[in-house]
């Protein structure tokens, strides 16, 4: 089942936005451990949030509008949300 990720980094607040065909909590545990160059340097994560989709396709395209101008906005909103209700994935 393919899903969207947010997950943000408790060194220095940055929010990265993914999508992955793990379970969300599986894949965050891999950037824990250092999956790649930016994981390594930006870790560690909390899982923030996460949509599933139906098919790839559409978490794909989920994640890139996350990552663009209005959805830059939306993203912010969902993680002020989640933040203010002190509520995670």
């Amino acid at each position: 089942m393919p899903y969207l990720y947010f997950m943000k980094s408790k060194k220095n607040g940055k929010v990265y936005v993914g999508s992955t065909t793990k379970i969300p909590k599986i894949r965050v545990n891999e950037h824990n451990n250092g999956s790649n160059q930016w994981s390594r340097y930006n870790g560690p994560f909390l899982l923030k949030y996460f949509e599933k989709y139906q098919c790839e396709k559409d978490a794909k395209l989920r994640e890139k509008f996350y990552k663009t101008g209005f959805g830059k906005q939306i993203k912010e909103l969902i993680l002020k949300l989640i933040e203010s209700k002190n509520i995670g994935a």
